[in-house]
């Protein structure tokens, strides 16, 4: 533990139903003590009602006494867009190169999907809307009416 009486914070993005104790989530966790095994089963269990694979980004907080909990939130806006758009990947070249495109309709829904992390609870479903227009932009996926 690194020091001593204190909460670890563990960033990671897991897929849905795809946790395992191989990296990256063995390492990440084994370095602060926790047992992988005890993560993977909880989380899998969590994430069962969701599509296999879909990217879960979690914090995770570990106690001095190396119990933790975790917070699950909702997939990437850049992964959302992109099966919006059914793309692969993102433009090598944002606002010049457009990759795909996706509707005002489109980004509503994944503003919804946003709108269930805590941190984005007591936000205007606008600005969020507005949020996910930028991150399209900034990956080369035009937005369209």
């Amino acid at each position: 533990m690194s020091a001593a009486g204190k909460n670890v914070l563990v960033k990671l993005i897991v897929g849905a139903g795809k946790a395992a104790p191989a990296p990256p989530v063995g390492p990440a966790l084994g370095s602060k003590g926790v047992k992988a095994i005890d993560f993977c089963k909880e989380f899998n269990a969590r994430t069962a009602n969701l599509t296999p694979g879909i990217p879960i980004p979690c914090l995770l907080t570990v106690k001095p006494d190396r119990s933790f909990t975790f917070e699950m939130k909702s997939p990437p806006t850049s992964w959302l867009l992109m099966e919006a758009a059914q793309v692969k990947q993102g433009s090598g070249r944002p606002g010049h190169d457009f990759v795909g495109t996706v509707s005002l309709k489109h980004v509503y829904e994944i503003a919804k999907i946003k709108q269930t992390d805590e941190r984005h609870k007591e936000q205007d479903l606008k600005a969020i809307c507005g949020a996910v227009i930028s991150t399209a932009d900034v990956i080369g996926i035009k937005v369209v009416p």
